[in-house]
C-alpha cells in the first residue's frame, strides 16, 4: 500500500496530466501568445460575459432574449479556449507545475476571482429573497433572470483569474524560446 495520501496522488496525477497537455498545446496559436493579442482575447472574453449579464437581466422583461444567451455562449467557448491555450492555463495549473512567482500570481488572481464571485452573487440572491412579498413582480421571470445572472457571475469569477494573468503577464523572453 502506498504511503502517499489520496490528495498527494491526485496532485501528482494532475501535474502529469497538465504537463502532458502543456506539451501538446504549448505550440498552438503562436501568434496569439504576445501580450497584445492575449489582451484582445481577454477583452473578448470579458465582453462576452458582460453580454451574458445584460441578456440575463433583459430576460426578465423579454423572455425570448434567452435564445441570444445561447449564441453568446457559443461565441464564448472558442474565445475562452483560445485564451486558456495562449496563457498556458496558468490560472488552474497544479502547484507542482509552477514556480514560486507563478504560484503567488495564480493565488492572487484566484483570490480576486473569489471576491468577485461573492460580490456578484449577492445581487440575484437578494433579488430572489426579497421579491416574494411583492405581487407586481413576475416571479417566474425573475427566477430565470436571476439564474442567468448567477451563471454569468460564476463564469465571470471562474474566468477572471485567467483573464488577469493573461492581461498582466509580460511577453516571454525570446531567448527562452530557443
Amino acid at each position: 500500500m502506498s504511503t502517499a495520501s489520496l490528495i498527494d496522488r491526485y496532485e501528482d496525477y494532475r501535474t502529469r496530466r497538465f504537463l502532458t497537455h502543456e506539451a501538446t498545446f504549448g505550440r498552438w496559436l503562436p501568434g496569439w501568445r504576445r501580450q497584445h493579442r492575449r489582451r484582445i482575447l481577454a477583452g473578448t472574453v470579458i465582453a462576452l460575459i458582460s453580454a451574458m449579464f445584460v441578456i440575463s437581466v433583459a430576460t426578465y422583461f423579454f423572455p425570448a432574449v434567452a435564445l441570444v444567451w445561447l449564441l453568446v455562449v457559443f461565441a464564448f467557448l472558442p474565445a475562452w479556449t483560445c485564451l486558456q491555450i495562449v496563457s498556458g492555463r496558468q490560472s488552474d495549473a497544479p502547484r507542482h507545475a509552477l514556480d514560486e512567482r507563478e504560484i503567488a500570481e495564480r493565488n492572487s488572481a484566484r483570490s480576486i476571482g473569489l471576491s468577485v464571485a461573492q460580490s456578484l452573487l449577492i445581487v440575484p440572491i437578494f433579488a430572489l429573497l426579497w421579491s416574494p412579498p411583492f405581487d407586481f413582480i413576475d416571479h417566474r421571470a425573475l427566477c430565470y433572470s436571476a439564474g442567468g445572472f448567477a451563471l454569468a457571475a460564476i463564469l465571470f469569477s471562474g474566468c477572471l483569474p485567467a483573464v488577469l494573468l493573461a492581461w498582466t503577464r509580460p511577453d516571454d523572453d525570446p531567448e527562452d524560446q530557443i
